[in-house]
């Protein structure tokens, strides 16, 4: 088999992995489809490549950035404080190992209500800005991941065009 097309499988189960880490934040996520796409434009060293490359990179960056955006936004207007989604992160990693996958999501919203619950000390005003982060954390996510999915998209369309044009 041509080494051209083990990089073009062995990067797109990569890019597989890595849009799906924009959804799983246990898996890499955007930074590995920035990645797999520079490793292909290496591996087959033709303009097509770089195209992919230069093209799949900007989609990566504005889904990073747009996902920031959304969810800092929110964050900011309802005076969450980052401690807030720190915590729910280490408690949604610890939820992933005693419920596979669904504990990820699960140990996330506990653990960021129960900061908020600490933060406000009543119930409602805590259950209030977890929602309204849950909100801003899932619209920053689909945002990122329609991202990444062009990014994936770009690179499907240059392995065609490589592989079609040989």
């Amino acid at each position: 088999m041509d080494a051209q097309i083990i990089w073009t499988i062995l990067c797109g189960l990569a890019i597989l992995v890595g849009a799906a880490g924009v959804i799983v934040p246990v898996l890499p996520g955007s930074l590995l489809i920035a990645t797999s796409l520079l490793a292909w434009a290496l591996a087959i060293g033709e303009p097509v490549g770089w195209v992919v490359f230069g093209v799949g990179v900007v989609f990566v960056g504005a889904g990073m950035a747009s996902s920031a955006v959304l969810t800092g936004r929110v964050m900011k207007e309802r005076k969450i404080p980052g401690r807030s989604l720190i915590v729910a992160l280490v408690v949604g990693v610890i939820g992933f190992f005693i419920v596979p996958f669904v504990g990820l999501l699960l140990g996330f919203a506990v653990g960021l209500f129960l900061s908020e619950l600490q933060r406000h000390k009543a119930f409602k005003p805590a259950l209030s800005s977890s929602v309204a982060a849950l909100k801003a954390t899932g619209l920053g996510m689909l945002a990122e991941f329609g991202f990444a999915s062009l990014a994936a998209g770009t690179w499907g369309v240059g392995v065609l065009v490589y592989f079609l044009g040989r």
